[in-house]
């Protein structure tokens, strides 16, 4: 960057490194809070950024939170929680286009001006994280000097929003699916326990089913737990 020698180890191979190293954690079964640590210090060392961070989109409150920063300032950290549409990383993430700022201390959209004067943020290159068309977040790489990014640096940067986009979406449907798994698996128990219910008391399923919901709400216990205990009594009861 201008201002100070470029790093000697941005070089092409070390930028395939550090894309590689993403894409293995992305793979793994490491956490996804860890993997986005990774992005965010991998970004940071690659971009010859002094802050880099990558903040999440609330989808019911519109607001931009920082889930993940190398930087270790308390002033950066504290800063407001952004929102889609305000300020320059709002804008990235509503339009769905990277934002490039030459200094956030004089441009009016930037919403965090003593921050970025106390620590020294000058340049910025704010880039949407989507997938599908559908932004999930944005990550934000800071220069501390007046820095003209170039078009392999903006490219590195998208292929990063890329990879921690689909970070975040893998994680989504791991979840979404071990949600539904575990529906299926209630499902299945409170049908077995209505089963053993109608048979020993001799009632109908909707019978059965709403004794074990009085039962669920009597105890303010998950209907899951009530069927569990239907069906170990009765199991216990044939030993």
């Amino acid at each position: 960057m201008p201002g100070k020698d470029r790093p000697a180890e941005t070089t092409p191979s070390v930028h395939l490194e550090a894309l590689s190293e993403i894409s293995q954690a992305i793979t793994s079964e490491t956490y996804l809070d860890d993997i986005l640590r990774l992005i965010v210090v991998v970004t940071a060392k690659v971009m010859g950024s002094n802050i880099c961070s990558l903040m999440l989109l609330n989808e019911q409150t519109g607001e931009l939170d920082i889930k993940a920063t190398q930087a270790v300032s308390e002033a950066y950290l504290r800063k407001p929680v952004g929102r889609l549409g305000e300020g320059l990383s709002g804008r990235a993430a509503k339009d769905n286009e990277p934002v490039v700022c030459w200094d956030v201390k004089e441009e009016p959209l930037y919403v965090n001006k003593e921050v970025a004067i106390k620590e020294n943020l000058c340049s910025l290159l704010c880039m949407p994280m989507s997938i599908k068309g559908k932004v999930l977040g944005v990550i934000n790489c800071y220069a501390s000097v007046p820095h003209e990014f170039t078009r392999e640096e903006k490219t590195i940067l998208a292929t990063v929003a890329n990879q921690a986009a689909m970070a975040i979406e893998n994680t989504d449907l791991v979840i979404k699916a071990q949600l539904m798994e575990e529906e299926l698996e209630t499902r299945k128990l409170i049908e077995r326990a209505k089963d053993i219910l109608m048979e020993e008391r001799e009632i109908s399923g909707y019978e059965a089913f709403q004794a074990m919901r009085r039962k669920s709400m009597d105890t303010r216990r998950p209907i899951r737990e009530i069927a569990e205990a239907v069906i170990l009594a009765h199991e216990v009861g044939l030993k």
